[in-house]
């Protein structure tokens, strides 16, 4: 069996994944801060699964923890890092932009960092980010959510460019979702809203092509392309 763990998985994209890699023969450890979802979601997986609470926001304790979940499963071949925190915040209020920098920026970089250590001591390993295509440009709905998606993305290319030049079987993937049904997407102006089963299937495909990049669902890719070619003075007016 096939070995994965998924961070962040008491929801949304995150507990979506983890059923299809388990349908998919995946062994799991599953990590998140609502321990009593996480059980829920061990019950309704039929292989082995193991749990373990995680709050991403405590970086020490966090990496502690992910470390303890890859030896009590024997390992891990893949890991996939669904942990996030997102919120509008047009008023710039501090302590949104603290929460979403400590989750999104320093968890995120503590868990990445553990990840991708494994798997160079490993020789091997597919480390896959979940960040958003709100990576691609700034927005004054949000501007820490975007800011952070895009470190994310950023430092995964990082990472892809650092297991290249050592030459060794390491894949990153980038995945960029849109609007996926899950309790961050709220608000007016939200479309093209897809299933998280939908989403989770098109991710899971993208894992076994090993591919470093996807937005999901598919049709996002037309959203990320205007994000990028729209000049300014029409892009702030949105």
């Amino acid at each position: 069996m096939k070995k994965a763990i998924v961070i962040g998985a008491t929801s949304g994209i995150g507990r979506e994944l983890a059923k299809v890699l388990s349908e998919n023969q995946y062994d799991l450890g599953l990590s998140g801060r609502r321990t009593n979802l996480l059980e829920t979601l061990q019950t309704e997986i039929p292989d082995k699964t193991i749990v373990k609470f995680m709050d991403v926001s405590q970086t020490e304790e966090a990496s502690k923890t992910l470390k303890e979940l890859i030896s009590e499963m024997g390992g891990a071949d893949l890991i996939v890092l669904c942990s996030g925190t997102g919120h509008a915040n047009t008023d710039l209020d501090w302590s949104i932009t603290k929460e979403t920098i400590d989750v999104n920026v320093y968890g995120f970089t503590a868990l990445a960092n553990v990840a991708t250590n494994y798997f160079i001591a490993q020789g091997k390993g597919h480390l896959v980010g979940i960040s958003s295509v709100a990576a691609i440009r700034g927005h004054s709905s949000a501007p820490s959510y975007n800011a952070s998606k895009a470190f994310q993305s950023n430092y995964l290319e990082g990472i892809r460019h650092k297991v290249r030049k050592l030459g060794q079987p390491i894949i990153v993937t980038d995945i960029q979702p849109g609007f996926v049904d899950t309790a961050m997407a709220k608000g007016p102006g939200i479309f093209w809203v897809a299933p998280a089963r939908k989403a989770a299937i098109q991710i899971y495909k993208v894992i076994k092509k090993k591919k470093k990049h996807a937005y999901i669902t598919k049709r996002w890719r037309l959203i990320a392309w205007l994000s990028k070619v729209l000049p300014d003075f029409i892009y702030n007016k949105i």
